[in-house]
């Protein structure tokens, strides 16, 4: 038998049944060797969320911020609903899989000595990071904490998802001083962990850059025509003038917006700009011609206003450097004359954040060591993305670090960010940890002001799938009502009663209508509601098809309406499809 003839299907069992590489990596991609029970069962209960009334907290902000308990996969499937392409961010610090029992699969954690320790986090991730891409909005970005442990295989996981030309950076994490002791049997000490960034679509995102004031010393430079051309020829479409040396004067001075600046062609800028291929073309070759230190005026170049752009030969034997010589761009020179310009930098990819991991233990008011990261940190992560107004998501929430890290970035810059954080109660985490740290951060603490903002908690629940489906459909109805309320944002009762309930915002701009009466007895008086109220109406109405009878809403205005649950069910259907074809 020649492995090369086997069938995919064959050569996975094949690696299977004669345990290949000694089952010591056992990094099988294509089919689950313990497929992760909450996923086979996904079909079975579909998820819903309940809220805890008791634990909301509220100032009256636009803005609801969204705990939910719970695990993250079923927490997601929900959001897909909720929140599908409605994501500007995603943090995660998911568990490193070091094998200390930081990382549970089938309610079992993994060790270091089971061979397909890499697959199982692998398949956990993959079903979760499915997921997650369908919430992110086009110009979205997920950033993913992790350590050298799996480091490797999240890179090639997340290429497979999001694209190899959808990775926007390795951050490169300083996250303890290299001179701490540690109590490690190890001849190499860690410092540094890492943050993968990846864009939904790379085409789409604009990085929200770090600035600096514009530089104006660099430009220094007087150059001075002291004869008429030497020469004016024509090469493609350019114009060029050529002075030969001495025919021109470049004095250095204090600089100001008015000189000019030099820019060696060289390196990149050689051989990956348009300024360095119109050097190669015109100048380069006629070096032997011209001579040494030979400037060039070549016209149609430049965004600086002149209509030309100076290029410059080698000045000295045995050189091949030229340069080139440029003003302050228009747009930029406008701007610092109207009151001031900042120059946008890369963002580079290593930061030491090892003092603020190193006092990372009371934030929040909660003490919290297991993988707490500090806000400092996911302040700047957030703050890579452009918009102030940006849902944060984190499935991974632990301590409540992002929830704490958007409130306290919107009291910097007057932003008006959401978070929607997740997290199972293991060890009660949720209830003792995540919520009294982000009610704690809103509210204050220790002689810390409170923030402020809005706090809904909920828990995640099921309703059975029976295999009957009206039974499946009236049950849905029933419960869906907290998801339909996230997905409009809408919190605030304005009617309630046995048929259905409609619900606004802080300042009644909008409203979530719900009509889930099976038999329809006070139809007309919610027609009659719906009527009433003037500004933009979301209805929802119970049926048993895709379809609603829009007649009876004939002197409905400002509306648009879903039948339910339809929808969700029709999501759930296709989630379920995508997660056991892994």
């Amino acid at each position: 038998m020649k492995l090369e003839d086997l069938t995919k299907e064959e050569l996975l069992n094949f690696i299977e049944e004669n345990e290949m590489n000694s089952g010591k990596y056992g990094l099988v991609w294509d089919r689950e060797k313990e497929p992760e029970q909450i996923v086979v069962e996904c079909d079975k209960q579909l998820p819903i969320l309940e809220m805890v009334d008791n634990k909301s907290i509220s100032d009256g902000s636009k803005n609801t911020n969204l705990l939910i308990e719970g695990d993250n996969f079923h927490s997601l499937t929900v959001l897909n609903y909720t929140h599908k392409e409605s994501v500007d961010i995603i943090y995660i610090d998911p568990p490193y899989n070091t094998g200390n029992k930081d990382f549970m699969y089938n309610d079992k954690f993994i060790d270091v000595e089971d061979g397909y320790r890499h697959s199982k986090w692998l398949n956990f991730m993959t079903k979760r990071l499915k997921l997650a891409k369908n919430l992110l909005k086009e110009d979205g970005i997920i950033m993913i904490s992790i350590d050298g442990n799996e480091i490797a295989q999240l890179m090639l996981l997340c290429d497979s998802i999001f694209g190899e030309h959808n990775k926007l950076s390795t951050q490169h994490i300083q996250v303890r001083y290299a001179n701490k002791s540690l109590n490690e049997k190890k001849d190499f000490q860690e410092i540094i962990e890492y943050c993968l960034i990846y864009a939904k679509n790379s085409r789409s995102f604009n990085a929200n850059k770090p600035t600096r004031e514009y530089d104006l010393d660099k430009f220094n430079l007087s150059i001075i025509e002291t004869k008429e051309p030497d020469k004016t020829i024509t090469i493609g479409d350019k114009k060029v003038d050529i002075f030969l040396n001495g025919s021109y004067e470049i004095t250095k001075e204090e600089g100001n917006i008015e000189l000019f600046k030099e820019t060696w062609l060289s390196g990149s800028i050689y051989s990956g700009t348009g300024h360095g291929k119109t050097y190669q073309k015109i100048c380069e070759p006629r070096v032997e011609e011209d001579g040494l230190a030979t400037l060039y005026k070549i016209y149609g170049l430049g965004e600086d206003g002149l209509g030309y752009r100076y290029m410059i030969n080698p000045l000295q034997p045995n050189k091949n450097r030229g340069k080139m010589f440029t003003k302050v761009p228009v747009n930029i020179k406008d701007a610092i004359l109207d009151g001031g310009y900042d120059k946008p930098s890369p963002i580079v990819n290593f930061y030491d954040f090892s003092p603020d991991f190193g006092n990372i233990r009371h934030e929040g008011g909660i003490g919290f060591n297991s993988g707490k990261k500090p806000i400092k940190m996911l302040k700047q992560l957030i703050n890579y993305h452009p918009n102030k107004n940006a849902i944060v998501l984190d499935f991974f929430a632990g301590s409540g670090s992002t929830g704490h890290a958007v409130l306290d970035l919107n009291n910097d810059d007057d932003g008006n960010r959401s978070f929607i954080i997740c997290t199972n109660n293991e060890n009660n985490i949720c209830e003792d940890v995540t919520y009294p740290r982000i009610k704690n951060v809103i509210e204050g603490y220790s002689g810390k002001e409170g923030l402020g903002g809005n706090l809904k908690y909920f828990k995640t629940d099921f309703v059975d799938n029976n295999n009957n489906r009206d039974q499946l459909y009236f049950d849905l109805t029933e419960k869906c009502i907290p998801m339909l309320c996230i997905k409009d944002n809408n919190f605030v009762e304005h009617k309630i009663t046995d048929e259905y309930k409609i619900y606004t915002n802080e300042d009644k701009s909008k409203y979530t209508c719900i009509y889930y009466g099976m038999f329809g007895e006070k139809e007309q008086e919610f027609i009659d509601e719906l009527k009433s109220i003037k500004e933009q109406k979301t209805v929802y109405k119970f049926s048993l098809s895709d379809t609603v009878d829009k007649e009876i809403f004939n002197e409905v205005e400002n509306y648009n309406i879903e039948a339910i649950p339809y929808r969700i069910i029709e999501i759930y259907k296709q989630l379920v499809k995508l997660s056991k074809e892994n």
